[in-house]
Order: C-alpha cells, then structure tokens, then sequence
C-alpha cells in the first residue's frame, strides 16, 4: 500500500523543522500536527538541551485542535522523566488518534514511546522517510548505537591541503561566512577539541559565536606534557573547559566521554591531534573548509598522520557547498 502524499509532506515538514535549533547533546527532532481534517495546526523542533521537546511545542501551538488528529514525530516521542516530562504522555494527553514515527529511539532510558501509545490505544505507525530523519539525527543514532561520541575532523586549508603558510601563520585562511559554519558545528557537535599546540599558538576561545546558541560547547585540551598554563584564554569561564593531561588513550576517553553526556566531539586539530584520531579509526566524519588559495610549503591538516593507501580510508563525500568564497566539503565513514 502506498503512503498517502499528506503523510509524506507532513513528515518532510517535521524533518525540516527538526534541522534547527543546537540540541546537542539530545537528539534533533521535529514534530508536525495535523488536525482532524488534515490541515496543519502546530509545529515544534527542540531548541536546546533542556528547552521543551518538538511534541511539547508543536502541541502547544496546536492546542484543542490535536483532538482527533496525528501527529508526525522524526525520533519516537520519549517515555520517561528527564529534564522535561514524556512525550508520549502530552500526546496520549492532547487526544490525538494517530502518531507517525520516522525512526524509533535506541536510547535505552528514553524509548518505548511508541509501545506506550499503542497500549492506550493510539494508532502508531514507524518507518515514514526513516532515511531522511536518520541523516538529521546521526550524531545522536551514532552515540547511542556506538556507546561513544561521533567525531568529526575539521580543517580549514587552502587548495594544496595546507593548514598554514611555512612561517606557521594560519590566520585567516578562511573567509567569515566559513568560519561562521564552523562555528555552527562546535555548536551542533556540542564539544570541540584542540591540542596543547593549537592552544599554544593560536590562543582560541573555542566559542561558538553565532545567534541561537544557549549551551555552549564543552572545550576540550590534550595536553599530554602539561605545556598549558591555565592562563589561555581557553580556561575563561565562557563555557566548560576539560583539561586532559597525561597518557592520552583515545578509546578510554572516547567511553568516558559518552558517559559524562557527549555524543558528539568537534576536532579542530591541529595536525598532530587529527593524525591520533584517524589512526585511531576515531575520524568518523571531516568537514574540510577550502579556500581558493595556495599555502606553499606549511604543513597539511593530516601531515602527521602515518596513514594506509587511500583505498582503504573509507570516506565518502556526502555534501558540499559554498561558504562565501570557500568550499565546505562533507565526509562521512562507510560502515559496512
């Protein structure tokens, strides 16, 4: 049987409403309502980690309205007291008779929505433009299936690959609407991570300086010989900063981080650092920023990293666009 074409337009409305907003570390998720008749009554999306859920404002909006209607979920409405109450009790609450989920939740603590509403008699469909949803969401799916935060690498350089000029300046290699889009994925990731290098001599903040950002991300420093001095300006009190000094082992840390509620790490290097996590096999996705610009002789963003034949990297190019003058290319790892 076919799916109804409102069904599929109401869904795609919930997987675009389900982009905005910086939930990290929670999931994205977007939440359409229609109405008895179909029409569309509420919207919602999860702003930030502690914000209402989608289910929450879309029914919200929706009011008495819901009442006989569905509505369309990209991640199964939650079934238990976090820092906001279940989602799947306000849907059995505002009377809807049908709720259309895109992808059901592995998150152990959280699932079972969609059995709950069944037991009270809603009718619960699963599986409408999983794909879609899923692609939204995947730092989360990743971290809930994987037990670790989802890394992704991120370089700014210049056509020949180059990070800096050979006297070591990199500053900027990249233009502002670029470098706005990477602060958006500090944002998105909802920690970034540099090396003692980086720190040394760039002295970032390591912010996520755009509109709309409530929680700012966890910053994150490897300093295995303890060069920094606290006095950075990384250690200010603009957000949390993790120090991690000593034997760096990437695949404990990479589980302890998970349980302290990371799911998602943004690497920013500098090429030392992205060498440890791809011959780790901890680079599960690169974001390179290309600038229309030759750097000579500097180092490149992956210059330390040792690795095997490019056959057997395992990226594939998802997306790209243009940020301003620059290129923002998307990769992500096959998991067979």
């Amino acid at each position: 049987m076919s799916t109804p074409s409102k069904d599929v337009a109401a869904m795609r409305r919930a997987i675009a409403l389900s982009r905005k907003g910086f939930p990290a570390p929670n999931p994205h998720v977007g939440c359409v309502i229609t109405g008895e008749d179909g029409s569309a009554v509420g919207d919602g999306w999860c702003d930030f980690a502690g914000a209402p859920h989608a289910e929450a404002v879309a029914l919200a909006e929706a009011g008495a309205r819901a009442a006989g209607g569905t509505a369309y979920v990209t991640l199964e409405p939650c079934n238990h007291y976090g820092r906001t109450p279940p989602c799947s009790q306000a849907l059995l609450r505002s009377g809807v008779r049908r709720v259309v989920i895109a992808v059901l939740d592995p998150n152990p603590v959280a699932a079972g929505g969609a059995e709950a509403l069944r037991e009270a008699g809603i009718e619960v469909e699963i599986g409408l433009l999983a794909d879609s949803a899923a692609e939204v969401n995947h730092q989360f799916l990743f971290a809930m299936t994987h037990r670790r935060p989802e890394f992704t690498l991120k370089a700014a350089v210049g056509l020949d690959g180059r990070i800096a000029l050979p006297n070591g300046d990199s500053k900027w290699i990249t233009g502002p609407t670029a470098r706005k889009a990477g602060h958006a994925l500090r944002a998105e990731c909802g920690a970034v991570l540099v090396g003692c290098r980086t720190v040394l001599a760039d002295d970032p903040e390591l912010t996520a300086r755009i509109p709309g950002v409530k929680n700012p991300p966890v910053r994150i420093l490897l300093d295995p010989n303890r060069r920094l001095t606290g006095k950075e300006r990384v250690f200010d009190n603009q957000a949390e900063t993790w120090h991690i000094t000593g034997p760096i082992n990437l695949d404990l840390l990479a589980a302890d981080w998970y349980r302290r509620g990371l799911t998602g790490v943004l690497i920013e290097g500098g090429a030392i650092t992205h060498g440890h996590f791809l011959r780790a096999g901890l680079a599960d996705r690169i974001e390179l920023f290309v600038a229309p610009k030759v750097l000579g002789a500097g180092p490149s963003w992956v210059h330390a990293a040792d690795l095997p034949s490019p056959l057997e990297l395992g990226w594939e190019i998802i997306k790209s666009a243009r940020r301003g003058e620059d290129l923002q290319v998307s990769l992500a790892k096959r998991f067979e």
